[in-house]
C-alpha cells in the first residue's frame, strides 16, 4: 500500500491530468460530510469520487505492483489474467466512512480484496476477450466495501450482479499507440461505480443475482457451460466442464 500512496502523492505534486480532474472534480462538486477524503485534503466527498481520485493518482506512474492469476497445483487456474495494486483506496474510504475499522481489519480487507481478485485472475482470463483486467478488482471492490460498510449477502450479490451487468470495460482504451487518461484511470474509474453500485444496493436497488452463472453475463457467455442440460434452474459451472470460445487459449 506505501509505494501506492507514494506514487499517487507524486503524481498530484507534479499535476498529472487524470488524478488532477478527478480530485477536483470529487471536491468541487460531491461533497459529502459522511464521505472519505482524496490525497492532500481533510475535506470530505463521496467515497467513490474520493475513490475514483485516489486510485486513479496511485496508477498514474505505473510503477506500484502487478499481481498473476496462476495456480498450476488446481486444475483449471491457469487463466493468467493480471492486475494492479490500485484497490488498497477502497478499505482506506471505508475505514473513513465508518469510523470503526481499526488497521488489523484494514490489512485484513485489503488481503482479501487481493484475494477475491487473485482467484478470478487465476481462472477467467478477461483479455483473451478483449476486456480490460480491471474487472476483478472492481468485483472484489464491490464485495469488500459491502462487508466493511455492514452490507447482507444480498446486497453485495446485488452490487456485484449490478458491476457486472452494467459497468464492462473493454480494451479499445488500449489499442493502438494512445496513451489517453482512459488507461491510466481504467481500474479507478470501474472501482468508482462498484462502489457506487455497493451503496445503491445497501439503499434497496435490487441488481442481476448469481452473475457468475448467468449465461448471459461475460463469464458463461464467453466460456459455456458443456455437459449438462440447458435450464436456468440447474446449471453447472465447475470448472472442468465448460468450453472456451474466442481468440484462443488464455495465456
Amino acid at each position: 500500500h506505501t509505494d501506492s500512496v507514494m506514487c499517487g502523492v507524486s503524481a498530484l505534486a507534479l499535476k498529472t491530468n487524470a488524478p488532477t480532474v478527478l480530485r477536483n472534480e470529487a471536491l468541487t462538486s460531491y461533497p459529502d460530510a459522511k464521505g472519505a477524503t482524496v490525497f492532500g485534503s481533510t475535506e470530505k466527498c463521496a467515497p467513490e469520487k474520493a475513490i475514483v481520485a485516489n486510485s486513479s493518482a496511485v496508477r498514474e506512474w505505473d510503477s506500484n505492483g502487478t499481481v498473476f492469476g496462476y495456480n498450476p497445483s488446481i486444475p483449471g487456474h491457469t487463466a493468467g489474467e493480471f492486475g494492479h495494486n490500485d484497490f488498497y483506496g477502497v478499505v482506506v474510504a471505508a475505514a473513513q466512512v465508518t469510523g470503526d475499522v481499526c488497521g488489523k481489519k484494514a490489512l485484513r480487507a485489503m488481503i482479501c480484496l487481493d484475494e477475491i481478485r487473485g482467484r478470478l485472475a487465476e481462472v477467467f482470463s478477461l483479455k483473451s476477450y478483449k476486456i480490460d483486467h480491471v474487472v476483478h478488482g472492481a468485483i472484489g471492490s464491490a464485495a469488500v466495501y459491502g462487508a466493511l460498510l455492514g452490507a447482507t449477502v444480498e446486497e453485495i450479490e446485488s452490487a456485484i450482479g449490478m458491476t457486472v451487468a452494467h459497468y464492462i470495460p473493454f480494451r479499445a482504451i488500449r489499442a493502438g499507440k494512445q496513451l489517453s487518461d482512459s488507461k491510466g484511470a481504467s481500474a479507478a474509474l470501474s472501482t468508482e461505480v462498484a462502489v457506487l453500485s455497493m451503496r445503491r444496493a445497501m439503499r434497496g436497488f435490487i441488481g442481476p443475482k448469481d452473475i457468475f452463472r448467468n449465461p448471459e453475463a461475460i463469464f458463461r457467455f464467453f466460456e459455456p457451460t458443456t455437459g449438462t442440460t440447458a435450464s436456468q434452474d440447474n446449471i453447472d459451472i465447475t470448472l472442468g466442464n465448460k468450453v472456451r470460445w474466442g481468440p484462443g487459449p488464455s495465456p
